[in-house]
């Protein structure tokens, strides 16, 4: 049997995880990249896992990832820890100090990816990157798919939990729900409750995923 850790950033999305699923253990880390950092870190210190999984609802970079479906790792990337400059945005590679990040586990993410279509959903791959200021502006989206052209998903967690899995030497994940289109901000275009639902069935996946027989 597989044990999986799964850090999500806030309880309601703990609380579609658990919904039908037995056996999944899930922590609430709070919001960004340094709290998920922590709360993963602290839990992966003192308990073995097989596999630590960054999971929620994110934004989807259309038309790649529409609303509704369900974004699976390939890459993960800090996508604004670097340094302006009069020729615009530096990334935290090219500055040559880079914290060292392990990318998601290619075999995980297969399985994983392989396992919500089967269950249903549509799944799409790519980088999801990871964001202190949620994207607001159609330039700022345009600017992020310029420097990231394999983007699917945006979120505030990934890096973070990516980096406490690469400390304790475990294999990463990241999955996101999408609930809203990265983009201009309008609430009134996101769609939660929907969201939440797909989690719901992230959840029995993953649970089926580390039961007893699955190999």
């Amino acid at each position: 049997m597989y044990e999986f850790l799964l850090a999500a950033a806030v309880e309601a999305e703990r609380e579609a995880l658990q919904r039908r699923a037995h056996g999944l253990t899930v922590i609430v880390t709070g919001a960004g990249p340094a709290a998920a950092a922590t709360g993963a870190a602290w839990v992966l210190a003192t308990e073995p896992y097989e596999l630590a999984v960054s999971v929620g609802i994110g934004g989807g970079f259309a038309p790649r990832a529409p609303i509704g479906s369900v974004a699976v790792s390939t890459r993960v990337a800090a996508a604004d820890l670097g340094a302006d400059s009069p020729g615009g945005f530096l990334p935290v590679e090219d500055l040559g100090f880079a914290p060292r990040v392990d990318q998601p586990d290619e075999r995980w993410g297969k399985r994983i990816a392989t396992a919500l279509g089967e269950a249903g959903l549509t799944v799409v791959t790519g980088a999801v990157l990871t964001v202190s200021t949620a994207t607001g502006t159609a330039e700022r989206a345009a600017q992020l798919l310029e420097r990231h052209p394999d983007a699917a998903a945006e979120a505030m967690e990934g890096f973070g939990v990516a980096s406490a899995a690469t400390m304790a030497e475990l294999p990463f994940v990241e999955i996101r729900a999408i609930s809203n289109a990265v983009g201009p901000r309008d609430r009134e275009a996101w769609r939660i409750g929907e969201a939440l639902e797909v989690l719901t069935t992230v959840g029995q996946t993953l649970a089926a995923l580390q039961a007893p027989g699955v190999a």
